[in-house]
């Protein structure tokens, strides 16, 4: 159900949601270099957004959340990728799984209510964790390594995850795994961290958002209770994408490094106003070069603005989407956010790849959008065959 710009229980209205991810964003970006440098987790960018009530946002009204859809959600992923991605990233995945959980069938309702009554009262972040060393990502297929085994008192977990984005602050972990059964079914199984048996081992120490905690976490034999299956099935009934997580999922990464684009743009302004060459004697603002380019980058963000807010609303009207559309506005969105940056740097030299600027930061950044499924090749393979019939 999309919440019109009347006040959730929250006290938030719809514009109040933006001016306050803006009121945060300074002191974001303020701090967004030196974490990136450490390669610490911004802890106090969350306690920031708990305060001004933004992890509730994607929580349904009716649970004591602000009840915003896509559209309202991915501007402020937006306007906080531009501060620190980051913290942005860690952000959308918790907004994915509360709209998912919001919308899904499958989910069992005493656990959706426990998760949102939590997230509305203090900080309870959750991701999924889904991605193993020897299985990369199950969206291009295979079964988990990570195994649940039944027992009369519980399920017992035992596996490995890579890429647990925020996992120094999530207080659940959503983590895809098979069942030890004659048939094994897969699934999703909901696991609170901290529970003896499980470990986060520091790996993430990437080329690009490196404030992201996107650590390794391992579970060995960790014991969690029967009810804790959300979403277990048979390895075939999987193979039909859920359009409601692929949808929120690529427009809410894609508005991520839309947003890590606009602050190359912002600097870059900036840059050629300020630079002025002794052999050109004005600002190289002036350069018919310089505007073409910039002009180019305008361009590219234009699109993309489009293409965010129409498909975001058009989720939030609930129109029929589809996967394929869902991973091509990834695909387009990505794609023009790197290529703006890359113009950027074409026209800052060596400027633009110093460390004691933010453009070289934006570039490792905004490059991960080429790794981040859903990737390119499996898109266009996806929408080739579809075409094709094949």
């Amino acid at each position: 159900m999309v919440v019109s710009a009347a006040k959730g229980r929250s006290g938030l209205g719809e514009p109040d949601y933006i001016a306050r991810a803006e009121a945060l964003a300074a002191s974001f970006a303020a701090r967004a270099a030196e974490h990136d440098r450490a390669g610490s987790f911004p802890f106090e960018n969350f306690r920031e957004l708990s305060e001004a009530g933004l992890l509730s946002l994607t929580v349904p009204a009716a649970h004591g959340g602000a009840g915003a859809g896509a559209r309202y959600a991915a501007r402020v992923l937006g306007i906080l990728g531009e501060a620190d991605p980051s913290t942005a990233l860690v952000l959308s995945m918790h907004y994915i799984n509360h709209l998912v959980m919001a919308r899904s069938r499958t989910w069992p309702a005493r656990l959706s209510r426990k998760l949102a009554r939590e997230s509305v009262e203090g900080i309870a972040l959750i991701n999924a964790l889904r991605v193993e060393p020897e299985l990369g990502s199950p969206a291009r297929g295979g079964l988990p390594a990570t195994i649940a085994r039944r027992t009369e008192t519980g399920w017992r977990l035992s596996g490995h995850k890579i890429y647990s984005t925020g996992s120094p602050i999530l207080k659940w972990y959503l983590v895809w795994a098979r069942t030890d059964e004659a048939e094994p079914r897969v699934g999703q199984f909901l696991v609170p961290a901290g529970l003896p048996g499980t470990r986060i081992v520091e790996t993430w120490d990437h080329h690009g958002l490196r404030a992201s905690g996107s650590h390794d976490v391992i579970f060995e034999d960790v014991v969690i209770p029967l009810d804790a299956e959300v979403d277990v099935r048979k390895p075939a009934d999987w193979r039909t994408l859920d359009v409601t997580l692929a949808a929120v999922h690529t427009v809410f990464v894609a508005a991520i490094y839309d947003g890590i684009a606009r602050a190359a743009r912002d600097w870059l302004i900036s840059f050629l106003k300020q630079r002025v060459p002794a052999s050109l004697g004005a600002p190289l603002s002036t350069l018919p070069r310089a505007q073409e380019i910039l002009g180019g980058i305008e361009a590219r963000l234009a699109v993309n603005a489009r293409l965010i807010d129409s498909f975001a609303s058009d989720f939030d009207n609930g129109s029929q989407l589809s996967a394929i559309e869902s991973n091509v506005v990834k695909l387009t969105v990505t794609n023009n956010a790197v290529a703006a940056v890359e113009d950027a740097l074409s026209l800052t030299s060596n400027h633009g790849l110093s460390r004691k600027n933010p453009l070289e930061r934006h570039y490792r950044d905004v490059l991960c959008g080429r790794v981040h499924t859903p990737q390119d090749d499996t898109t266009k393979i996806t929408a080739g065959r579809a075409a094709l019939g094949v």
